[in-house]
């Protein structure tokens, strides 16, 4: 007996998409950019294919940094700290907009999240040189430096402008968030199949790999970094961590961290991790950098404000708090 038209069409589809997942490649790539580590990896039809936009990725990623990294002196947005209390500086219509959701972002937060905390970087460094705690004076000096509303926007000219002498903005770990962002968007444009772009924990996604299934991204166990706490699963979506377990300076036994409160100038406390997934790197970033300022209690206030996203905490004793209904953490180690 033959089998019917549907069968010999399901049959064909099954195997097209078998061959389909055969014929792709995945290839990875790390390289440093924007001052840290980027993991790419992208699937497409062919291998040669694959690397031409692995390099068009990281030829986007170098293009960004150009107008936003502050330690590259040529830069836009280096150009704006440079002229800082005494001129508006104009800038590229791309870095205006990304500044315009930085401050927005500072009044949903009343200071929490501040691009202007660049200004404490000449007070806490976290490379090794530090020797000796800084003096309060040295921490207020460098707050009186820092506040979004000294940042003065001029859409029609599209400039940026810092009131005051000596303020600096940086956009770190958001910048990484909106390249993976932007990185994503360029290779779904060109048709490519799917891929991973990591900026050291800042992950945007896109499609699945070439047996179907999604991406397995694992979340790190930030008292034993060299292991996992468990594993999200994700397709066409973004996954940040924001944690004070990497970066951090340890004096008279007490341990400070990277993530620094703009309106007290020392680090924060009471959380150790955070993470958020959603749709946008940039906008997850953001927001698992207010949560560990804000603490746990006005961090889940705070991401209620957006429904798309969810995320972990993990508090300094231990204990980790699920936030938001749409994160599944599989195989739980920890």
């Amino acid at each position: 007996m033959k089998p019917s038209r549907s069968f010999t069409f399901l049959i064909a589809l099954v195997l097209l998409t078998n061959f389909s997942a055969l014929c792709q490649s995945l290839q990875k790539r790390s390289t440093t950019l924007m001052g840290g580590r980027f993991d790419i990896t992208i699937v497409d039809r062919d291998s040669l294919s694959a690397q031409q936009n692995i390099d068009r990725v990281i030829a986007e990623i170098s293009r960004i940094e150009m107008l936003i990294s502050d330690w590259k002196p040529e830069s836009q947005v280096s150009k704006v700290n440079q002229n800082a209390g005494i001129a508006p500086v104009k800038v590229d219509r791309e870095v205006f907009e990304l500044t315009q959701r930085a401050i927005e972002l500072s009044k949903n937060t009343n200071g929490a999240f501040d691009i202007s905390f660049a200004a404490l970087d000449k007070v806490w460094k976290f490379d090794g040189s530090m020797t000796q705690m800084p003096s309060r004076e040295e921490i207020a000096k460098s707050v009186s430096k820092i506040g979004y509303k000294n940042i003065i926007l001029d859409s029609v000219n599209s400039t940026i402008f810092l009131r005051l002498r000596g303020m600096k903005i940086g956009f770190g770990a958001l910048g990484e968030g909106y390249a993976t962002d932007m990185s994503r968007k360029l290779m779904i444009k060109r048709g490519v199949a799917a891929g991973i772009i990591n900026a050291t924990g800042d992950m945007s996604t896109w499609g699945k790999q070439p047996n179907g299934k999604k991406w397995i991204i694992g979340v790190t166990n930030p008292f034993r970094t060299h292991k996992l706490i468990g594993t999200i699963e994700l397709s066409d979506g973004a996954v940040t961590t924001s944690g004070s377990y990497e970066k951090f300076v340890i004096f008279d036994g007490k341990r400070y961290s990277h993530i620094i409160n703009p309106t007290t100038g020392y680090p924060s406390t009471g959380l150790i991790s955070v993470t958020i997934v959603g749709e946008s790197a940039e906008i997850a970033n953001s927001i698992s950098t207010s949560i560990m300022v804000l603490g746990k209690q006005k961090g889940r206030k705070f991401l209620k404000t957006f429904p798309g996203y969810s995320g972990i905490m993990i508090t300094d004793k231990g204990r980790i708090i699920k936030i938001g209904n749409k994160i599944r953490l599989k195989n739980r180690f920890f």
